[in-house]
């Protein structure tokens, strides 16, 4: 199956991630904030990036921005729970993130809660499975 990195702050939500991937057949690494998640792309590559838009420290559009200049090909799925980023007073619309979704090139965006087929679903069309 693929290597896969998840990439949210929340520690509970990160475990049901992993637990669900794992479950799924795939290796999956797991960071708490994108600096995390960078690092451990550089280290070893992963195929996929599953991460959260909103997380202290590097939030996830800026990562995600990072990740596409370095791995262009990366297959990147945005997830979202509401709140803020970088201090924004603002949430982003589910319309305004499906537009920074398409602009930074994410294979996907999921809005929490969400299941896990949905995800399971996310990721095999990411990879380009049916």
């Amino acid at each position: 199956m693929a290597r896969i990195i998840v990439i949210d702050d929340d520690h509970d939500v990160r475990a049901l991630l992993v637990w669900d991937l794992r479950a799924a057949g795939h290796e999956v690494r797991a960071a708490a904030d994108g600096a995390e998640g960078l690092s451990l792309q550089r280290a070893s590559p992963a195929e996929l990036i599953v991460t959260d838009i909103y997380m202290p420290e590097k939030e996830g559009i800026e990562t995600i921005r990072e990740l596409k200049e370095q791995y262009p090909a990366l297959k990147i799925i945005a997830i979202s729970g509401g709140g803020s980023a970088q201090g924004a007073r603002r949430a982003f619309s589910t319309r305004d993130l499906a537009v920074v979704a398409a602009e930074l090139g994410v294979a996907a965006i999921l809005q929490k809660p969400f299941a896990s087929e949905e995800l399971l679903r996310s990721v095999d069309a990411a990879l380009g499975k049916h």
